[in-house]
């Protein structure tokens, strides 16, 4: 979901969930979610919209900003973007810009949840679609990951693979968790053992073993000591509140010499790992956000608002489990 310097490192609190994935306060899981649907050309012609982005140069945020623009385009309708950066205070500024420009409705991506209030303050008071973060007080639709139903997408395609092929038995289920994200990681993380527990039965308290460091530096940190408590296994299960996190388990795993003794599941599928996925067959699943078509979600129903059309307050994305069996039918060709 990869990007190992100091500022891509920085960024993937932001991601988790992601991915992303993020300093999250989501909204609750709403099972089924919305079906993508591309913007009807000219339906924003003389319309300005605006996107606080989360950082384009995160993988994440950058797909996300490039399909909000391809639909904008595609609508007729004029975007103003301006990058958060994953600061509060850029944020701010951002939504000062947007009263200046007068825009008639936007997306914020603001990575900082308590910023929310401020931003909602300063900005313009007209239709707002929060994307992954929650943006109270005045977001008008939540738009994003639906995450205990992400989390359990890919918890139960672990327990399927490990009921048949080591019928429900492993040695260990590491979760590599971001506790600053708060509820988000509560529910994607919750979400991959009732997932997994609703094949292979509840997992025993002392098979479980929480950490939290679900980004890539804290991974490559905790993993070694992790496995080090673990002599000799080899069904180890890892689960990451993103796709970076899994990256720095296998990483920390080869260094030891043990990448074969962890089987992983992650969060965002995003395309920096495609070919890790594609790859690595101990790489079980990989829930997929699709930031690359948000969109297709976003622009269609903020100019639905700015119309003053009734808009579903959870706008949430239908998630699969991605493994390399399936990648390519839902990406299509990968080269690696």
């Amino acid at each position: 979901m990869k990007r190992t310097g100091s500022k891509s490192v920085r960024a993937l609190a932001a991601v988790a969930a992601i991915v992303s994935l993020f300093a999250l306060q989501t909204v609750p899981a709403n099972a089924g979610g919305v079906d993508f649907r591309k913007a009807v050309p000219g339906s924003g012609k003389g319309l300005t919209i605006g996107l606080i982005g989360l950082d384009d140069a995160i993988g994440f945020g950058k797909d996300v900003h490039d399909s909000i623009a391809r639909e904008a385009k595609k609508a007729g309708a004029t975007l103003i973007f301006c990058d958060g950066k994953l600061k509060g205070d850029v944020a701010l500024a951002c939504a000062k810009t947007f009263k200046l420009k007068k825009v008639q409705g936007y997306a914020n991506f603001n990575a900082v949840a308590d910023a929310a209030p401020a931003i909602c303050k300063a900005g313009p008071q007209v239709p707002v679609i929060a994307i992954d973060i929650e943006q109270d007080p005045c977001q008008s639709a939540f738009m994003g990951a639906d995450n205990a139903n992400a989390g359990a997408t890919t918890g139960k395609a672990l327990g399927e693979y490990f009921k048949k092929n080591f019928n429900c038995e492993y040695d260990a289920f590491i979760s590599l968790e971001d506790y600053g994200v708060g509820i988000a990681n509560e529910l994607r993380m919750g979400g991959y053992r009732s997932g997994f527990a609703s094949v292979c039965g509840a997992i025993p308290a002392d098979k479980l073993k929480k950490y939290d460091a679900g980004r890539l530096d804290k991974a490559l940190e905790v993993m070694p000591a992790a496995l080090t408590t673990l002599p000799g296994k080899s069904k180890i299960i890892v689960v990451a509140i993103n796709d970076q996190g899994i990256q720095g388990a296998f990483s920390a795993a080869k260094q030891v010499g043990r990448e074969k003794d962890i089987y992983a599941g992650s969060q965002g599928a995003e395309k920096s790992v495609w070919c890790d996925i594609k790859n690595n067959d101990h790489w079980i699943g990989a829930t997929a956000y699709f930031p690359e078509r948000y969109g297709e979600i976003v622009v269609p129903y903020l100019i639905d608002l700015i119309k003053g059309k009734k808009v579903p307050f959870q706008l949430k994305v239908k998630h699969i489990a991605i493994n390399g069996g399936n990648i390519e039918k839902y990406f299509g060709k990968i080269s690696c």
